[in-house]
């Protein structure tokens, strides 16, 4: 199965890193160009016990794949998983630009059943709000499903939270 998981940060890497362990193969997207070009080189931006032992031994089975490319991302997985930030704005709720921009390009590629998973911390009713800029952005509407895994990784640990929860 191909899976693509938007965002390379702390969940998203965590994420990608994990399900190539289990022997998918998965794609991480990022905009940070410098991100994805250390990422390939099996450089990880953050430290978490395991983690760039994993990213290497699975950059190396070619179970996991780096790209700047969202098209790609989208084109290439059944499975898209969003894990991109949702800082709090001043008022303290949830700054959704992030997900919505992502929302809205997988709309415009998609054109074959897909399942959109959030990762990302986000208020509740995102899912019908993902649902519905997905659908004013496809082309020609195709069938897809929209779900939640939100994250409950805890730093220090989060390979094993993710591999045992």
């Amino acid at each position: 199965m191909y899976v693509s998981v938007i965002g390379t940060g702390y969940v998203g890497l965590v994420t990608g890193a994990c399900f190539a362990e289990f022997g998918l193969n998965v794609l991480c997207m990022d905009l940070d160009a410098k991100r994805i070009a250390d990422l390939e080189k099996g450089k990880v931006p953050f430290f978490e016990p395991g983690l760039s032992e994993l990213v290497t031994k699975n950059l190396t089975a070619g179970r996991l794949r780096f790209t700047t490319d969202l098209h790609k991302a989208v084109d290439e997985a059944l499975v898209i998983f969003i894990a991109v930030g949702t800082p709090s704005r001043e008022d303290g709720s949830a700054d959704l630009s992030f997900i919505d921009e992502v929302a809205k390009n997988v709309g415009t590629r998609m054109t074959g059943y897909k399942v959109v998973v959030t990762k990302s911390t986000v208020p509740v009713g995102t899912a019908k709000r993902i649902r519905s800029i997905i659908q004013a952005n496809q082309e020609t509407a195709c069938n897809f499903g929209v779900v939640s895994n939100p994250e409950f990784l805890r730093e220090g640990s989060a390979i094993e939270d993710f591999m045992r929860p």
